[in-house]
């Protein structure tokens, strides 16, 4: 059976961003703007998305496109005989799934606030009403468990279709849709009364700001956001890397990437903080912001179930397009391993992820007496932190130290593949960065992140 192949490169750079693009940029980021600082968080966001992300992207990308496996399959393509590089391969595998125990609860979350925006169930609400409302939303197992599977069982619908039909010509619409409605969204919130407060807040970089969050603290925050918002270190990039042609180089795709990735990230800022300045709302309720903030502000608006509808409509693109990419890098390892058809592989897989992804949706009501990082946890907070502050960071150095180092695929290997086709190249003095630099950052993150957390 002959490899998949993207039609377009629109539709790769669209689905890449499509991966990235998730509830990271339009419910985290906008939350951690608010915890640490505003605009000098986002100035040292950007540098770090710049510096570190960016370059681990084109890893991924790179030892995708050269092995044309997916991430189980792909060590076995590219070390040597008898090296042992593919257990990380194994790894991958699991931490997507373990990702998707958590993200398609988020993601019901967001298809069943578009549900009740649109029935107007927000419609007259107070402020506290509305925190309420989220509360209660949690609190219902069967609601929970029911959102949960419309996730699923629409993730693998689309991917059974395949990798053009299905994947790329859905994702190409939603991410479409969802750059338009975020522009009109952005423009509506900054003509709000009041809201040059908010824009000044989000844009304007205070330097007193960083004193006070604590220096060390905003920029290990700003890492973490930018590292995550690209989703690398389980192999989900290196999939679409996997799936694309030779006429492009891979620096110059990890930048576009990149760039779509952090217009969303700047666009949900623009929506949420003029607003929240215009109507009073404080900006470091965090992770509650989206859910509590965004219908006040839609209940004070001219036409504002219609803005609440749609903003929740985009909100379950952001989600689903991250559903779909990872789904794909779960069926392309299934593929891989044991050699069954696509629509096989979709059943298998959409059963497993209904039974895997329970714990998490029970675990806010049934299984709420369940706190496994101390009073006041989740479920789902010990999956997040599996895989936000363990799997991606050391995956990534394992990609990175495997794609430059003689002991694996090799640095002169990589820059080939990297620097083939039209566009932005490695160039040679950038190996010390890529070889040393690099891995030694991602680490230093890792290792502060974990002293900070159980701090």
């Amino acid at each position: 059976m002959g490899r998949e192949k993207l039609k377009s490169r629109l539709g790769f750079i669209l689905i890449s961003a499509g991966c990235a693009i998730g509830i990271g940029n339009v419910w985290k980021f906008p939350y951690m703007v608010g915890q640490y600082g505003g605009g000098i968080f986002v100035l040292i966001y950007l540098i770090c998305l710049l510096v570190m992300g960016v370059p681990a992207l084109s890893v991924e990308f790179s030892l995708g496109r050269a092995a044309r496996k997916s991430p189980v399959k792909l060590y076995q393509e590219l070390e040597r005989k008898g090296q042992k590089w593919h257990i990380h391969g194994y790894v991958a595998m699991a931490a997507n799934y373990l990702l998707m125990m958590f993200y398609t609860i988020v993601s019901g979350w967001m298809i069943k606030y578009f549900v009740m925006s649109a029935r107007g169930a927000f419609t007259g609400l107070s402020p506290d009403e509305i925190g309420a409302t989220f509360d209660r939303v949690c609190a219902d197992p069967i609601s929970m468990t029911v959102y949960m599977a419309i996730t699923v069982i629409s993730g693998f619908l689309v991917c059974g279709m395949g990798v053009q039909n299905g994947l790329e010509k859905i994702t190409k619409v939603m991410m479409l849709a969802l750059l338009g409605i975020m522009v009109v969204l952005s423009i509506n919130s900054i003509f709000l009364p009041g809201s040059g407060e908010g824009l000044k807040f989000y844009l304007m970089p205070d330097i007193n700001k960083l004193l006070e969050h604590g220096v060390i603290n905003v920029i290990i925050a700003a890492m973490n956001q930018a590292f995550f918002t690209l989703s690398i270190g389980i192999g989900s990039m290196a999939i679409f890397g996997s799936y694309i042609g030779r006429e492009r180089s891979l620096l110059g795709e990890s930048v576009n990437v990149a760039l779509l990735d952090t217009f969303v990230a700047i666009s949900s800022g623009l929506i949420i903080f003029p607003a929240c300045f215009s109507y009073g709302v404080s900006v470091n309720s965090g992770p509650k912001l989206l859910f509590v903030t965004l219908p006040n502000i839609f209940n004070n608006l001219p036409l504002g179930r219609l803005w609440g509808t749609l903003f929740f409509v985009f909100m379950t693109f952001a989600a689903l397009s991250t559903v779909f990419a990872v789904f794909e890098n779960i069926i392309s390892c299934t593929l891989d391993l044991f050699n069954i058809s696509r629509k096989k592989a979709c059943v298998i897989n959409a059963v497993l992820m209904l039974i895997l992804s329970l714990p998490c949706a029970l675990g806010f009501n049934v299984l709420s007496g369940v706190e496994p990082l101390g009073a006041g946890t989740t479920i789902m907070d010990l999956e997040d932190f599996i895989v936000s502050n363990l799997l991606l960071p050391l995956g990534s150095i394992v990609f990175i130290i495997f794609a430059t180092s003689k002991h694996g695929f090799g640095w002169d290997n990589f820059t080939e593949e990297a620097n083939c086709g039209k566009g932005l190249k490695i160039a040679r003095w950038m190996r010390g960065y890529y070889t040393y630099v690099l891995p030694v950052l991602v680490l230093g993150i890792f290792i502060i992140g974990l002293i900070n957390y159980f701090k």
